[in-house]
């Protein structure tokens, strides 16, 4: 980053619904502290006092003292959030992709939870786990029920402690248990393979920190086996965020360098800054991990395709590519997340996460709470986005910044199509199981979206969506 930013805290890109995500981007020092309202901290001290000697029983000052921090804090944006020592550990596991675990990865299906892939190498891939296997038990707990984010804790603990899983295998129609022992376990946060002769896919699910890294590895990993690639799919679908570093490395990699690939602007003098398609401005460690990838990058024809569960880091490196037309943008419109977290350290374990910035495409747009627009609207699958107007996004939020670039206008047909979506929801809920049609999986042969960017690349009939428009900025009730 050169001179201009000194190491005090981490700057954020942003996530959704829990996803964790941080930048080592920094801020230099804030000078003298603006002047305090002292009646009003009064007050507080006031209210403090009397909590502590009038309430019904004892109370823990540390945990009012806590709360209050959280509750002031919560009050700003959905993206601002006091970490306390549990919090702050979680928080750090998420950005680096390393947490002591059993090594799969998971949704959720019927209830239960559902292995989409164990870790190849993972205690759990050691242990025989496959995709689609699910899981009903995690040691005395029955998962049926239970919040995808308490079973991820329960499997989650200490190294070499144990826990035992109870697997349903339905092709097989048999249960059994299984016991793993938990281990530090890497996430992968790229995947990549050769579609067809002369077509590759490369999925990005979060900017981590080895990132960068595994995306070069596996870019080299394609053009040894297609040297002549005739066209490149970069898959940000469902891709929350993560570090601005590393959304900035992945623009560069196909950017002519030295470009703007996004500014940013806030109240502080250095948050208003623009990163640019050169390695003073993401490289963290070490060599240039861009500088083995070939050349022939810089010009291949290239895709990206984009939902509304892309956000953040994802959005930036969407935004640049579709500022310069260095590819095209293809899915539906996404979440909408324009603004960047800074966290800083309040101890050895707590921190601070505070929204501190908007971010802007090279163009200068904001997309905050609008999103990313793609250049060919492609639906989910072939039967449209029968349940898209459920989806979560950033103008969804309670208390979401608006964009800084004129009025939110209200989308009217938006609650209508959500109440059509949630009657389909609840007719496909009443469905035997074997009659419900699961979401294809990124990157296989059923998937929707990939096969129209295949056929986009061949200059064959795109199946656009006949239902989809352009979401507008809704007005927040002031």
């Amino acid at each position: 980053m050169g001179q201009k930013l000194k190491i005090t805290g981490w700057i954020a890109a942003g996530a959704i619904a829990g996803a964790l995500t941080t930048v080592s981007l920094q801020t230099v020092a804030r000078g003298a502290m603006a002047p305090l309202p002292l009646e009003e901290l009064q007050q507080l001290a006031a209210v403090f006092g009397m909590v502590k000697t009038d309430y019904v029983e004892p109370v823990d000052e540390k945990k009012l003292i806590s709360d209050a921090i959280a509750g002031m804090v919560a009050s700003l944006d959905p993206h601002s959030q006091y970490f306390d020592k549990k919090s702050f550990k979680e928080f750090r596991e998420g950005t680096t992709g390393r947490f002591v675990g059993v090594g799969i990865e998971i949704t959720q299906e019927d209830g239960l939870v559902k292995v989409v892939s164990p870790i190849e190498g993972s205690p759990a891939f050691r242990a025989g786990l496959k995709p689609n296997d699910l899981i009903t038990k995690i040691d005395d707990t029955a998962v049926k029920g239970l919040a995808l984010n308490d079973a991820v804790k329960k499997m989650r603990g200490e190294p070499n402690t144990k826990v035992s899983l109870t697997i349903f295998r339905k092709d097989e129609n048999r249960s059994f248990p299984v016991t793993i022992t938990r281990e530090e376990i890497r996430t992968q946060s790229v995947r990549a393979k050769v579609i067809e002769p002369g077509y590759a896919w490369v999925r990005l699910s979060q900017f981590q920190d080895r990132t960068v890294e595994d995306f070069a590895t596996k870019i080299t990993d394609i053009y040894k086996q297609e040297p002549k690639l005739k066209g490149l799919v970069l898959d940000l679908r469902n891709d929350p965020g993560g570090l601005l570093d590393a959304a900035v490395a992945v623009s560069a990699a196909f950017l002519p360098e030295n470009v703007t690939v996004v500014s940013t602007n806030g109240q502080l003098a250095d948050s208003k800054f623009t990163y640019k398609a050169s390695p003073e401005f993401y490289q963290r460690r070490g060599a240039d991990a861009l500088a083995k990838l070939p050349a022939a990058l810089k010009t291949v024809p290239l895709i990206v395709l984009v939902n509304e569960g892309s956000a953040s880091a994802s959005e930036i490196v969407a935004g640049a590519l579709q500022d310069y037309k260095r590819g095209t943008i293809m899915g539906s419109q996404t979440f909408g997340k324009g603004s960047v977290q800074t966290v800083r350290p309040l101890g050895p374990d707590t921190g601070l996460k505070l929204t501190t910035a908007r971010y802007y495409t090279p163009s200068g747009k904001s997309i905050q709470a609008k999103g990313i627009v793609p250049d060919v609207m492609v639906d989910d699958t072939e039967d449209g986005n029968p349940f898209g107007a459920l989806r979560m996004r950033e103008a969804d939020l309670e208390k979401h910044l608006n964009s800084g670039q004129g009025e939110e206008k209200k989308d009217e047909a938006r609650e209508k199509a959500r109440d059509e979506a949630r009657k389909l929801l609840e007719a496909e809920a009443l469905k035997p199981v074997a009659e419900r049609k699961p979401p294809p999986e990124f990157g296989s042969e059923k998937d929707f979206q990939l096969i129209q960017a295949i056929n986009q690349f061949k200059g064959k009939p795109v199946i656009v969506s006949k239902t989809m428009v352009e979401r507008k900025e809704e007005k927040k009730e002031q």
